[in-house]
C-alpha cells in the first residue's frame, strides 16, 4: 500500500488484485459542516472494522452512536454521570474498570471548556441559555475532580490522564478516537488539539493518523462581549490515534531558528 499526497492510498490484495477504484462521491472528506452524529460514522467507516470491541468512556447521551447500527460494533459505554452511563455506574475515564489490552477502540469526549472545571459549583459554565445544551451533554452539574489542576490546565490534564488510561486498555493494533475543541482561556488562545497531539505523540508514543473538522451548522451564541479579540470558535475536531510507527520528522534544511 502506498499513500498519496492527498491522503488516499493505492492498495493491492494478497492475490495482487487492485480493488475497484473509488469515485469522488465515495471519498470520506476531512471537513464537514454537520453535527457530530453525522461525522462520527464517517470516522468509524474509515478507521474501525465492523465488529470491533469499542469502549466509549464518555458516553453521555450516546449522540455519537445515533446513526450507527446497533449491531455494527461490540459497544461498551460508560460515563462519569451514572444516570447517563449505560452500566448505571459512575466510571471515570481516567480509571477504567477494564483489563489491559482488552479493546480494539476507545472513544474519548470529555468536557473541553475550562468553565466546566471551576471549583465553585455556582461558577460552572453552562448556566445561561446559550450554553445549556453544551452543559446538558458534558456535565451533570457537579464539580469535576481536577486532581489539583485548574483553568485550561485542568482540561489538558484530563485529556492526558484519560489518554494514558485509554492506551492501557487498547490492544497493540488499537485505535483511539478523541473529540476536542480549542478554546480561549484567560484571554489566551489555547490550541487544545495541538496540545493533545503533542502529548499523545511525545509521551504516549501514539501516531496521529487522521483529523476530522466539524463545523457548526448554526452561529454560536454570545453575551457580554464588548470588544472581540479572538475569532469565535465554531469548529471542533475528531482526532484519530494509532500505534503505527510514527513517520520520521520533517527536516527543515537551511533554516536557522536562532535568527
Amino acid at each position: 500500500m502506498s499513500d498519496d499526497a492527498d491522503g488516499s492510498s493505492s492498495q493491492t490484495t494478497l492475490t495482487g488484485e487492485v480493488p475497484e477504484e473509488l469515485t469522488t462521491d465515495d471519498l470520506i472528506l476531512s471537513a464537514h459542516r454537520a453535527d457530530n452524529d453525522a461525522v462520527f460514522p464517517k470516522v468509524l467507516d474509515l478507521h474501525v472494522e465492523t465488529g470491533a470491541k469499542v469502549a466509549d468512556v464518555t458516553y453521555g447521551k450516546g449522540v455519537f452512536w445515533k446513526n450507527v447500527p446497533d449491531t455494527a460494533f461490540d459497544l461498551h459505554g460508560t460515563d462519569l454521570d451514572p444516570e447517563k452511563s449505560p452500566t448505571g455506574e459512575s466510571v471515570d475515564c481516567r480509571d477504567l474498570p477494564y483489563d489491559d489490552n482488552s479493546f480494539d477502540v476507545v472513544v474519548l469526549d470529555p468536557p473541553y471548556a475550562e468553565g466546566f472545571f471551576r471549583r465553585n459549583k455556582e461558577m460552572l459554565a453552562g448556566g445561561d441559555g446559550s450554553h445549556s445544551t453544551f452543559r446538558e451533554h458534558y456535565s451533570n452539574g457537579e464539580v469535576v475532580d481536577t486532581r489539583g489542576s485548574k483553568y485550561h490546565g485542568a482540561v489538558i490534564d484530563l485529556y492526558c490522564a484519560a489518554g494514558a488510561e485509554a492506551k492501557r486498555v487498547l490492544r497493540d493494533d488499537g485505535t483511539l478516537i478523541v473529540k476536542t475543541q480549542d478554546e480561549v482561556s484567560a484571554n489566551t488562545q489555547e490550541l487544545t488539539h495541538v496540545q493533545i497531539i503533542n502529548f499523545y505523540e511525545s509521551q504516549l508514543g501514539l501516531y496521529t493518523k487522521d483529523l476530522f473538522v466539524t463545523v457548526r451548522s448554526n452561529t454560536p451564541a454570545v453575551s457580554g462581549v464588548h470588544t472581540q479579540v479572538h475569532a469565535r470558535k465554531n469548529h471542533s475536531y475528531f482526532l484519530v490515534f494509532t500505534f503505527e510507527k510514527k513517520p520520521a520528522n520533517v527536516q527543515y534544511a537551511g533554516v536557522d531558528a536562532e535568527k
